[in-house]
């Protein structure tokens, strides 16, 4: 496939499917934002998977690893209702 429609292709499949970490999981793709802006609270993505040593520099959310499991199993039984 030429490059130029790999954009297209995953902007359809994202629109399609939904998935959980492109809107209800801010995070996946991140990379570490530098210094400047370690005061930003860690993502939802960091708090369900830790292990970027860099997430650990970013601020603490303010809600808990409970809240954002229920929320993320509340999307995935809307899903699949």
């Amino acid at each position: 496939m030429d490059d130029i429609w790999i954009p297209l292709g995953e902007s359809l499949l994202i629109s399609r499917f939904v998935p959980l970490w492109n809107k209800w999981v801010d995070g996946f793709g991140n990379h570490d934002p530098g210094g400047g802006r370690y005061n930003q609270e860690r993502s939802r993505w960091d708090v369900l998977h830790p292990g970027r040593p860099w997430a650990t520099k970013c601020k603490e959310r303010k809600e808990a690893l409970a809240q954002i499991e229920t929320d993320v199993a509340a999307r995935l039984r809307d899903m699949y209702d």
